[in-house]
């Protein structure tokens, strides 16, 4: 099972406020205990609300809006994405993380949809297509 484990932004995520040397220590060993026992597949810091851009569809329109956006508490600041046996596992790794923030911090977890999720309408043809571009994104990392 895959789960995206996602760090909520708060104030300081969205004004640029850089972590200090302890938090980027101890996040680097919190994310290397994580590779060590294969449950880590990705992981990101991500940039304030500041430089996003957001695409939003209506029908055939594309309508773009650019940052910053208000509502830190609905925004990311960073992400994981964690494959292990089941939503407890996961929250228990997340659990052993230290305190992505001063004060508090809130973190999401949201399983993953798998290719059986999808039932027949996943069809054999978009089946392979899928496992064929995950092969390739894979080779391009």
């Amino acid at each position: 099972m895959r789960f995206m484990v996602l760090l909520k932004a708060n104030e300081d995520t969205e004004a640029g406020v850089m972590p200090d040397e302890k938090l980027l220590t101890d996040m680097g060993e919190y994310n290397e205990e994580l590779v060590k026992a294969g449950v880590m597949l990705a992981g990101e810091g991500l940039q304030p609300s500041s430089k996003v851009a957001r695409v939003k569809f209506s029908g055939s329109k594309r309508t773009v809006t650019d940052g910053p956006f208000t509502e830190a508490k609905e925004l990311i600041a960073g992400f994981w994405l964690f494959e292990v046996k089941s939503k407890e596992e996961a929250i228990e790794w997340v659990k052993r993380c230290p305190n992505p923030m001063k004060g508090e911090a809130e973190i999401e977890i949201r399983q993953v949809f798998e290719a059986t999720d999808f039932g027949e309408a996943l069809t054999p043809e978009l089946r392979e297509q899928e496992e064929r571009l995950r092969a390739q994104a894979a080779r391009k990392n």
